[in-house]
């Protein structure tokens, strides 16, 4: 139980003790920190329910906090109630201990052990290279794994894709007519179909391959197209150091039978009904104002049926926690297919969907295009290419899901400290560069250190910022957001840096140094762990 749990507990308590009824107390840090380490409202949030003026019930409340744990100093209270706790230094001293006794497992915490999540992502159909959205829901489904799996959950990262219906028929139209231009045959391109010099390439490829002889609508033109464009997808995603572990395909289901079941069922319970040559699900029975065409007149199913059966499939496969991640487009279309699902007597509560906008790429302020090579997207193998692996990743997680992504060419492409990433690592490199100086003058830290001899306000900043790890990074799992690991990685790499330029290591005063380089250590410790779970490498030199 963290510091901050044991004071909510005996502040409830506390409440309890006078009659009332808390809700859930939440403690933070005050924006000023002349008020503490953490500050609550409670008094503010109770006043009315205990008919008091906040700053007398915050002096009741104070006065049945009692016991408080001896790592904490009597509470504080100030206008208009909140009540200010103020942590001891041998509370920080045990952080930096148990952070040396146990370097991989701080801010791990145990919440998913015994459970499996599967997280799909990507999941983008086989008809072109990948796009720099592409990426950004790539990394993010990467990060979002890991972030369960650093808390106990066994994770299945699967892609899901689409090689039925119209889009690989255009696919494979669009393969035929370039075919046919090689061979100097007039033929007309298919209307929406597939542009970009990649699908020239493939038609080359099937010249290659199979000679001039094919007919028209050869099933070696889809086969051919669907198998280059994925090995493509594969190799990219590998290169960005995203691996899944489960492939799964739309036609699967159309040929087990799942999609006719799942219609089946949907007109048992008459949520399914014929007009205008197509069938509609009822949606205004889910709150919607209006039905919506589950299948085209044409017969084309919309892209809700397969994916009813395919998440079926997957609580079928017996997992606690589905995460499923798409981007703004589907906002307003997966509502449908939870719906069926609950309708169908599935547990939707055990599905998280995480919705991510868009990407921009930017130089000086203005929006760019890397390409035109490849007809009107920007290829994620050559942003990979470009910038590495690393700043990628980085890139694509730096930023809320929930926003709009401007990525700032410029600054990846700097070298310096400006650029956040290298903002990071080069705080990783600078403390091993501190560790080896310090074994070169003989100074081995070897556990045996002085903690109090710790006493500068930078070094506290640093403390303090180890401390806030494992609540932020269990506020990670809470909401799936990769982006809060990033910013706690920063606030750490600065909080070392203003020490790294105060506080010298490897001074004369042995014990002094031994004190620092146990904090060092503690804090590269914590920054390998963050950046592995972002995906990214954590250099001892740079």
């Amino acid at each position: 139980m963290t510091i901050t749990d044991q004071l909510s507990d005996l502040l409830a308590g506390a409440a309890r003790s006078l009659g009332l009824t808390p809700p859930a107390v939440h403690l933070s840090p005050p924006k000023n920190p002349a008020f503490g380490d953490y500050s609550t409202n409670l008094p503010l949030i109770l006043a009315r329910q205990a008919k008091k003026n906040p700053l007398d019930l915050a002096r009741d409340l104070v006065d049945q906090l009692d016991p408080l744990p001896d790592t904490v100093a009597p509470p504080e209270i100030t206008p208009p109630g909140f009540i200010n706790f103020r942590l001891q230094p041998t509370y920080y001293y045990q952080v930096l201990q148990e952070i040396l006794d146990h370097p991989d497992q701080y801010g791990r915490t145990h919440r998913g052990a015994g459970q499996t999540a599967n997280v799909e992502f990507v999941s983008a159909n086989p008809t072109g290279p990948l796009t720099v959205g592409h990426g950004r829901q790539a990394v993010l489904g990467d990060v979002v794994a890991s972030i369960l799996e650093w808390h106990g959950y066994e994770v299945t990262r699967e892609y899901y894709y689409n090689d039925a219906g119209r889009q690989m028929r255009l696919l494979a139209a669009s393969v035929e007519a370039r075919y046919r231009e090689l061979l100097g045959e007039t033929t007309e391109f298919p209307e929406d179909g597939y542009q970009g010099e990649y699908i020239r390439d493939i038609a080359r490829s099937v010249l290659a391959t199979y000679g001039n002889a094919l007919p028209r609508e050869a099933p070696e033109f889809r086969r051919e197209a669907e198998t280059t464009i994925f090995q493509d997808i594969r190799a990219t995603l590998e290169q960005l150091g995203v691996r899944h572990q489960i492939f799964s395909n739309e036609q699967t289901y159309y040929e087990r039978g799942d999609i006719d079941r799942i219609l089946s069922e949907l007109k048992a319970r008459d949520l399914i009904y014929e007009k205008d040559g197509a069938t509609w699900l009822k949606t205004t029975r889910f709150g919607k104002e209006q039905d919506t065409v589950l299948i085209k007149q044409t017969g084309e199913p919309t892209y809700r049926l397969p994916d009813m059966a395919y998440h079926r499939d997957k609580f079928q496969r017996g997992f606690d926690v589905i995460v499923d991640i798409f981007g703004a487009d589907h906002i307003a279309t997966y509502p449908d297919v939870l719906a069926v699902l609950e309708a169908l007597g599935m547990d939707t509560g055990r599905v998280r969907v995480l919705i991510h906008q868009f990407v921009t790429l930017v130089r000086g302020g203005e929006a760019v295009k890397m390409s035109t090579r490849k007809a009107n997207f920007v290829t994620l193998r050559e942003l990979v290419d470009r910038l590495g692996k690393d700043v990628v990743r980085y890139f694509f997680i730096m930023r809320g899901m929930n926003s709009h992504l401007n990525f700032d060419l410029d600054l990846a492409e700097d070298q310096s400290e400006k650029n956040p990433v290298f903002y990071l690592q080069y705080a990783h490199a600078r403390i091993a560069n501190i560790l080896e100086h310090a074994r070169a003058f003989g100074l081995e830290w070897t556990r045996r250190y002085d903690p109090k001899r710790l006493t500068t306000s930078e070094e506290f900043h640093l403390l303090k910022e180890l401390d806030h790890i494992p609540r932020t990074w269990e506020a990670a799992l809470d909401s799936l957001e990769p982006q809060v690991i990033a910013q706690s990685l920063q606030s750490l790499a600065t909080a070392f840096h203003k020490f790294y330029t105060e506080c010298r290591v490897v001074t004369d005063d042995q014990e002094l140094s031994r004190a620092r380089l146990a904090l060092v250590t503690a804090v590269k410790s914590v920054l390998r762990n963050g950046l592995e779970l972002l995906g990214i490498a954590a250099p001892d030199r740079m």
